[in-house]
């Protein structure tokens, strides 16, 4: 037959958390941030915008326009190189701002991922134990199967032998008297 079912099923202990809350890595960063940085971003937010290259766009082409057609005074003619100095400056400004904001963002996204890295551990851990629960729990199971396979097997032989002495008695069994008397549960 089979292996005799445990006289007691094993379940493992019920999992805790030992790692602290999960948290907002965009809200802690952007707590660390000084005011120097913060202005940076702003600025190179605006820069990366089309309502800054649209308004630069709609200063240059005044400029030019008021150069070439002024009637009194131009005061940066034909090839324009005060636009040209003063858009160099511009650039030369930028480009360091965009380039601290840029080199913010890597450090932010390292951080994002090593706390990816850390929430990932933390899921792996808690499947691991949800599997080693549904383990026990199939091992349940299978006991409380061959457990009711015993007990039905032991229900049959003792029912097969209860049929076979009820077939063995010389005297029949006789309906009662009553006329009222049933059997069922109806009435």
């Amino acid at each position: 037959m089979s292996n005799p079912p445990p006289s007691r099923l094993h379940f493992p202990k019920p999992f805790t958390h030992q790692h602290p809350p999960v948290q907002n890595v965009n809200e802690l960063y952007e707590g660390q941030l000084t005011v120097g940085e913060r202005i940076a971003d702003r600025v190179v937010k605006t820069m990366g915008s089309w309502t800054f290259i649209i308004m630069q766009s709609i200063i240059l082409v005044f400029w030019i326009t008021l150069n070439v057609v002024a009637w009194v005074q131009k005061w940066d003619p034909y090839p324009f190189i005060l636009m040209n100095l003063l858009l160099s400056m511009q650039a030369a400004y930028a480009a360091p701002i965009i380039m601290m904001s840029q080199n913010r963002q890597a450090e932010k996204d390292r951080i994002e991922a090593h706390h990816d890295f850390l929430v990932n551990q933390k899921a792996e851990e808690e499947i691991r134990a949800i599997l080693d629960h549904l383990v026990a729990q199939d091992q349940a199971l299978t006991a409380i199967h061959q457990l009711l396979t015993t007990i039905a097997h032991t229900a049959d032989a003792h029912t097969e032998n209860v049929h076979s002495t009820d077939a063995h008695t010389e005297e029949p069994a006789t309906a009662p008297a009553d006329p009222n008397f049933s059997l069922s549960s109806e009435k």
